[in-house]
């Protein structure tokens, strides 16, 4: 699950005390990604509106991620609704082994996104290094595809190859790889409740946009005199 990234994960915290205060630190710096994240709820939303599909994709536990997002879209999340058109590329073990086996496993995103992404749709690509060819190239063949590309990645996003190819990228602050991968699963819970609600009908995801903005204006003036 962790890859080309075990080198830099041997600098962890060594105990479980030490990696909880280490993960609880993280979370506290992903709050600089809300924004962020609400601009994707807000192209996310507008995909499923007009009759668009979420695509999604990774390696590993990144793929473990993509097919988490594309259940509580294509279930549910909290709330009783629609099913929501998602559906995550690394499910299908003869188009896999397939692609892999007769191309390459780096071409193994990107024949699949060729065949199905539109324009109007949406391609989320998870690596928690930014740098998975396989997922460089699926953003890569699904902006020329003309959908909408997100990364959810980890660590700097400068020199980033998957981050050239992403309209929105939700870089996790922090560099092991346990720790990225814990911020994905909350940021795709934030993501699955925030289109979740506009689905229903209800909630903060229905309401527009520059009253979204407004709150979040809000929010970071609240958090300002807290600290002050």
């Amino acid at each position: 699950m962790h890859g080309p990234d075990l080198e830099r994960d041997r600098k962890m915290p060594e105990t479980p005390a030490q990696q909880l205060d280490d993960h609880l630190a993280v979370a506290g710096r992903t709050r600089e990604l809300m924004p962020r994240l609400h601009a994707v709820a807000d192209e996310l939303t507008e995909v499923f509106r007009t009759g668009g599909r979420l695509w999604t994709f990774g390696n590993g536990g990144s793929a473990a991620d993509a097919q988490h997002l594309a259940a509580e879209l294509i279930g549910r999340y909290l709330r009783e609704r629609r099913p929501l058109p998602a559906v995550a590329l690394t499910t299908d073990p003869s188009v896999v082994s397939c692609i892999a086996n007769d191309y390459s496993f780096e071409e193994l995103f990107a024949r699949q996104v060729r065949a199905l992404a539109r324009p109007g749709d949406m391609v989320i690509g998870f690596t928690t290094s930014g740098r998975s060819p396989n997922v460089v190239r699926g953003l890569a063949e699904a902006r020329t595809a003309g959908a909408v590309t997100v990364l959810f990645c980890g660590g700097e996003q400068h020199g980033m190859p998957a981050a050239e190819h992403a309209d929105h990228s939700l870089v996790v602050p922090a560099t092991a790889t346990a720790r990225i991968q814990e911020m994905h699963l909350m940021l795709l819970h934030l993501l699955s409740e925030q289109v979740d609600a506009w689905a229903a009908g209800t909630g903060a995801a229905a309401a527009p946009r520059a009253d979204r903005a407004a709150d979040a204006a809000a929010d970071d003036t609240d958090r300002l005199e807290t600290s002050a």
